[in-house]
Order: C-alpha cells, then structure tokens, then sequence
C-alpha cells in the first residue's frame, strides 16, 4: 500500500494548499484549534550560520534549490513555547493513568467518536477488511490525537521543526537524539514543499510538527499516507477516509496482528513474584506464557492460550497502587505511534467507549481497563 516518495509529495500541493484555505472551504465543520502560537516568536534563523549551513546541506542531498531551501529556514522563527512544550515532566513528577485517562475517555471526545465512525462506516470497515486493524483502534487514535480533527495545531510547521532542529533545549535527556530528529524532519519537510511547490511557510500543525487529522510527521507521510478515498491525491487534513486510511496502513506497516488482542488482565502470585524481572524489558514483548507464569503473573482463561510474546505494562497511578496488564504485539504496534503505554491504553480505550456508545449492545473486543 505504501505510495512512492514521489508520488505522495505531488500530492502534497493540493492538499497543503487546502490546509490553508478558508474554514468555510474545509470539509470538516470543526471548532479551530485551541492551541495557538499565543506568544511572540522569537528570532528568525536567518542570521545564524548553523542554521544555514543546514540550508545548504539540505539542498545538496536532495537536490534542492539551495537560494529556496536558505530562504525558507531564514524566514523560520525560533518559538520559545515550543521548546518548553518539547520539555518532559520534571522528574519527580508522578505518573498517574487515572488522570491521563480521564482527558481522553470523556463526553465530548466519546460524543464525537460516534459522529466520525458513524460519518465514516464505509472507510473504516473497508480498512479494517483490508489491513485487519481494528476500527475502534484507527478511531481511538484520531480521537487522542486531535478529537477527529478539531485540534490539529496552529504553529507554523516551519517554525516548530526549525526551532526543534536548531534549539532543541538541552535540559532533555535525549537531546542529541531528538534534534537529529527534528533536523531530518526539517528536511523531509522542505522537499516536499519545494518539490510540489508548496510555500513552506503556509501548513500549519502541532507544536512538534505533526499535521493533519492523525498528526503525521513529514516522514510518516512518506511512508505510510494513502490516498484511500481514490481521488488521486492523499490529503490528510480534509479527508477522513485518507486519515482512517493511512493509520491502518501504519500499524500494519509496524506489524499488527488480525485477530490478536492488545492485552490481558494479569494479577500476581506473591509467593512466585520477581517484578523487577517482569518489568525489565518494559513493553517490549518478551515472555512466553510460560516464562511470564513462571516469574509469578497469573493469566486467566483466553490469555493462557496465547502463543507469541507478552511484556507486563505497567501504569502508575500517583500514589495509589499501579494498575498492569499483560501486553501482546498489537500493544507494542501502537506505542510506536507514540511511546507510551499510557497513551496506547487511553488509544485503545477510547476506541473502545465510542464502540460501545454507538453499539450498546455488543460485546467488547479487549479487556476491560486495567484496576
């Protein structure tokens, strides 16, 4: 399913130029997004010699026009609320599943879950046929990620990714890491832009550089976008069947298994426990059943037949008693859209509440949330 590099950047031409267009163009009748670049950018990068350095470097493995690949970043500003945003928790801060949970298993994201399955039947059930991720998984991250589009940034890409590459805050543990990062995204960006000639100025997304309905970074929409509604071009912003379309073709790009559950319930056999075993691989799939039992975690009915690896996941909850499960492959699949188990659980369980609500009276898919 994967389109070629070349292929998805001419797409990009209509769709950024719709990206920009008036509200009362776009297809989807949502509320703007409620975060802004509220505060003042700071410098442009025009004067600094790394930045342009990069600019010159950018050009010449990808063939660009170098004068078009300096301008752009020269007109990138530095966006200090960026680099905050960037930021982890300050250590010490304690994770709470509850709390997290709560922001994403709510009315209002459950309420517009049924409106988006029930606008979008045919897409879903025709991605899930063909690439056997689950509807409610494909829904349950276009509702995290932007609440079905209602929220899908207002930064300045350019901005976020040049500030990101250039002035990534050193305080992160993974500094040197994550600005590589960025510093490749930066690129990716600016040949697609200049290759479909695209003002690089103009899309807007996340304050990391994420666009459209499933937040895609500017490789994931080389890699993995479709064009799933057949008209020729991939347009991740407008199109919900292209959204619904190219998570699909995501996880199954990152190997999701039909038919397999994301999870079981696990408790423990205290006389047997070595959690700092169980725990040591952390949601990396690792045990067998047996060797999982073996290190004191007790799995019940259909979770005792399961035949591939299982890591334990496990979720704190502030100060009271950490919650687990027992993750399979299909849970792992969706913590490489984000990593962390926290968000993959809110993913699936946030598909699971809009299924429910739309269907009342059928059965869940997964377990029900951890304790």
């Amino acid at each position: 399913m994967n389109p070629r590099p070349i292929l998805l950047a001419l797409a990009l031409l209509t769709a950024w130029s719709l990206a920009t267009a008036a509200p009362a163009k776009q297809k989807l009748k949502q509320k703007p997004h409620a975060i802004t670049q509220a505060t003042a950018p700071g410098p442009s990068y025009a004067r600094r010699k790394d930045a342009m350095q990069a600019a010159d470097d950018i050009a010449a493995r990808r063939d660009l026009n170098r004068k078009s690949v300096r301008r752009a970043i020269a007109q990138a500003h530095y966006l200090p609320q960026v680099a905050k945003a960037i930021l982890p928790p300050a250590v010490g801060t304690p994770k709470n599943w509850r709390l997290y949970r709560s922001r994403f298993v709510e009315p209002i994201r459950i309420q517009a879950g049924v409106r988006f399955w029930q606008s979008n039947r045919e897409a879903l059930a025709r991605a899930e046929q063909e690439t056997g991720v689950p509807a409610e998984i494909i829904v349950g991250i276009i509702g995290v990620e932007t609440i079905y589009g209602q929220q899908m940034g207002n930064y300045r890409v350019i901005d976020a990714l040049a500030t990101l590459a250039f002035d990534f805050p050193p305080a992160h543990p993974r500094a040197m890491e994550r600005s590589a990062f960025f510093k490749a995204e930066l690129e990716q960006f600016l040949s697609l832009t200049q290759r479909t000639g695209v003002d690089p100025l103009t899309p807007r997304g996340s304050y990391a550089g994420a666009v459209g309905l499933p937040q895609f970074m500017p490789s994931s929409w080389v890699r993995f976008a479709v064009d799933f509604d057949g008209d020729s071009r991939i347009d991740l912003w407008h199109s919900p069947s292209d959204a619904i379309g190219s998570v699909a073709n995501y996880f199954k790009a990152f190997n999701w298994q039909p038919g397999l559950p994301t999870h079981y319930q696990v408790r423990f056999d205290t006389d047997k426990l070595n959690m700092d075993a169980l725990l040591a691989p952390d949601i990396l799939p690792t045990f067998s059943v047996a060797s999982f039992s073996a290190k004191g975690a007790v799995l019940e009915a259909e979770a005792l037949r399961h035949t591939g690896p299982l890591a334990l996941v496990e979720l704190q909850n502030g100060d009271a008693p950490a919650s687990y499960v027992a993750g399979t492959e299909n849970f792992y699949a969706i913590t490489r859209y984000n990593w962390s188990s926290y968000y993959a659980m809110a993913v699936i369980e946030l598909g699971q509440a809009v299924n429910a609500a739309l269907n009342p009276l059928k059965p869940p898919t997964e377990p029900k949330s951890p304790d």
